[in-house]
């Protein structure tokens, strides 16, 4: 890897409540995550994107935070986390962390003071509160506003327990900074900033008259009054310049639904963040055509501003793509090699390298995803996505937990757990370890460039230099494969002709 290791690294995202539960009560937590990082280290990859872990109320899993400076206590304590930190390193695991700046916990204790302050306060003025609500609706439905006791309306595009802050607040500004010191002082290697096209806000608040977007879509205008403002690129070169300070190691990596590659390349400027999710690439059907259009806007768009793209299939608030794909495990191990060829990083979900699926059929009364109880029950949420690893065992909860899961798991899953997949070289998990180990060994993969082949229609075709080539079938029928010395690594059975659904790499 390179000495910028974030232009080219492979970042594997535990959900920590379900990872692994080292304390019987059912919850993921530090002491499970610690227990489980030489796993992570032999898996291959480079670093681990931990989400929240603050005290929080779990309004929202987590992302309604409470207190930015501590642990929850269902995940540990502040002791735990640094020594988490310290022994993720020494397993050469760099650690970066969920931080959550467009709005807070209605528990944190600048809202609690917000609200017994009343109108015209200056604690109010950390938050959105107008006398009069307009238009605008929660990503989890309904409005995006809430009245309060004396009369006023405080503005949130989540939950009503996730109050937005108003950036234009030099108050707001300095406690984030402080917040980034705190935990950078503590080692941590980068950030992930959750909606982080999102913190600005038009102060006019214009309604905004029929709205599109859901949760996981981009912006359905280019100049959206609460989504992808100008305004953001100011804080976060701020927050570059205060990460310099502490080495130019130390990474941040945005999540920013906009509405185009270039939009998103703006976040990635040299002097503002390092990497960015490439949430076009999540969202593309399994179509070669619309795949190939996408890489390239996205290798296009953010060579303008120097930066790398970074590819994801699957995350914790979007359908795992074995089941999004529909076409179960052959399809999902293509697409994994089609990802790791692709110039640039990576980003893991947690299970998708067990081939776990979307869970769909978990009982009404366990869900517990805001968007359940927002939508009047319309929509399930992403409960589905989250449920906990299976590591051992024939039944649930499958080495996971001592303790009764807070999610239930499949049966089936016993043929996915780690334990049933590790010595089977024909696995979803043996098929991450190789393309791994071959991705960090092979000079041609990572960060760099591409060069299309000629294909047929329904074949993405690419030659990464020095010599290789990644070959991918999306049609119905088998393809001839190029000339070649050998197969480096096959998603499927070798053979001098590539079935469908399936995606090998070759030595040229």
């Amino acid at each position: 890897m390179s000495g910028q290791w974030w232009r080219d690294a492979v970042i594997y995202q535990v959900y920590i409540r379900s990872f692994a539960d080292g304390t019987g009560d059912g919850v993921g937590d530090l002491a499970g995550l610690r227990a489980k990082l030489p796993y992570l280290s032999g898996l291959g990859v480079d670093a681990l994107w931990i989400t929240p872990w603050y005290p929080s109320p779990m309004a929202d899993g987590g992302y309604d935070v409470a207190d930015y400076r501590d642990i929850d206590p269902v995940f540990g304590t502040l002791a735990d986390a640094e020594a988490l930190i310290d022994e993720a390193h020494r397993h050469g695991l760099r650690v970066i962390v969920d931080i959550v700046p467009n709005h807070t916990s209605d528990r944190h204790p600048w809202f609690q003071t917000a609200l017994a302050a009343g109108r015209g306060s200056p604690e109010r003025d950390r938050y959105v509160f107008r006398d009069e609500p307009n238009d605008w609706r929660s990503v989890f439905g309904g409005s995006a506003w809430t009245r309060v006791d004396d009369g006023q309306w405080y503005l949130h595009l989540f939950d009503p327990a996730q109050p937005d802050l108003n950036w234009d607040h030099p108050e707001v500004r300095a406690e984030f900074l402080d917040v980034l010191r705190f935990w950078l002082d503590r080692g941590v290697d980068g950030f992930r900033i959750d909606v982080a096209h999102g913190m600005v806000k038009d102060p006019a608040l214009p309604d905004l008259g029929l709205d599109h977007e859901g949760l996981v879509e981009p912006p359905d205008r280019s100049d959206h009054p609460h989504w992808d403002r100008p305004g953001v690129h100011e804080i976060f070169r701020s927050w570059r310049e205060l990460a310099r300070h502490y080495g130019d190691d130390r990474i941040f990596v945005a999540e920013a639904w906009v509405d185009s590659p270039r939009r998103l390349a703006r976040y990635v400027r040299p002097d503002e963040l390092h990497t960015a999710f490439n949430f076009d690439f999540l969202r593309c059907p399994w179509d070669a055509a619309k795949l190939r259009s996408v890489i390239d806007s996205s290798i296009a768009a953010l060579a303008t501003v120097g930066a790398p793209a970074t590819w994801v299939l699957s995350n914790h608030d979007v359908k795992r793509h074995v089941t999004r794909y529909r076409g179960g495990l052959p399809r999902a191990r293509a697409a994994l090699l089609l990802m790791l060829a692709l110039p640039g990083g990576a980003y893991l979900y947690q299970g998708e390298e067990l081939g776990l699926e979307e869970v769909e059929d978990l009982p009404e009364e366990v869900l517990q995803d805001p968007t359940w109880e927002r939508s009047g029950h319309a929509k399930r949420g992403r409960d589905g996505c989250r449920v906990p690893l299976p590591w051992s065992g024939s039944e649930p909860p499958f080495g996971f937990s001592a303790g009764t899961p807070w999610l239930p798991q499949p049966a089936h899953w016993a043929a996915k757990t780690v334990a049933a997949q590790e010595d089977e070289p024909d696995s979803m998990l043996c098929l991450y370890r190789d393309a791994l180990r071959i991705r960090k060994e092979h000079p041609a993969l990572g960060d760099g460039e591409l060069s299309w082949l000629d294909s047929a229609p329904d074949v993405l075709a690419f030659r990464r230099e020095p010599g290789v080539v990644c070959v991918v079938n999306l049609g119905s029928a088998p393809v001839a494969l190029p000339p070649h010395r050998k197969i480096l690594l096959s998603s499927a059975e070798p053979a001098d002709e590539l079935a469908p659904d399936s995606a090998v790499w070759l030595s040229t």
